[in-house]
């Protein structure tokens, strides 16, 4: 079994823990859209760096009465 052989005092302990500190998201603006998202990800509606890279589905009202 292992056993430390010298107590680690609480500043080399505190300095072991700060590798698992957590950070904050960085989040981009899009600047046709003005809306907000994580860097390197599509917006919400499907824009990335100025174009559009995928398109929304569309629902068709027949299939919005059906399912009600």
């Amino acid at each position: 079994m292992a056993v430390q052989q010298n107590k680690k005092s609480p500043s080399k302990r505190g300095m072991h823990r700060s590798h698992g500190a957590l950070k904050k998201a960085s989040v981009a603006i899009e600047a046709t859209t003005g809306e907000v998202h994580l860097r390197h990800h599509i917006s919400p509606s499907g824009f990335y760096k100025g174009s559009q890279v995928v398109e929304k589905k569309v629902r068709d009202e027949q299939e919005e009465v059906e399912e009600t």
